[in-house]
């Protein structure tokens, strides 16, 4: 499990999980697992970068050393 910024940018953005899961097409629990550090595949990183306005090669500042299933 790897430390990354997702739940800091959610909180910066204003946003509650629900939302940001709502915005991403993932579950609220998806959100949390990936802010408590679980590993997600790719197309889950990709949805929640789209919501957040950000590009796939900005990934590792949000996901940090997170591998893909």
């Amino acid at each position: 499990m790897g430390k990354n910024s997702l739940k800091k940018i959610r909180e910066q953005r204003l946003l509650s999980k629900a939302e940001l899961a709502r915005n991403a097409g993932v579950s609220p629990l998806t959100i949390d697992r990936i802010e408590k550090g679980k590993n997600c595949r790719m197309e889950t990183k990709r949805k929640i970068l789209k919501a957040l306005g950000y590009a796939i090669v900005d990934a590792d500042k949000i996901f940090g050393e997170n591998r893909e299933n």
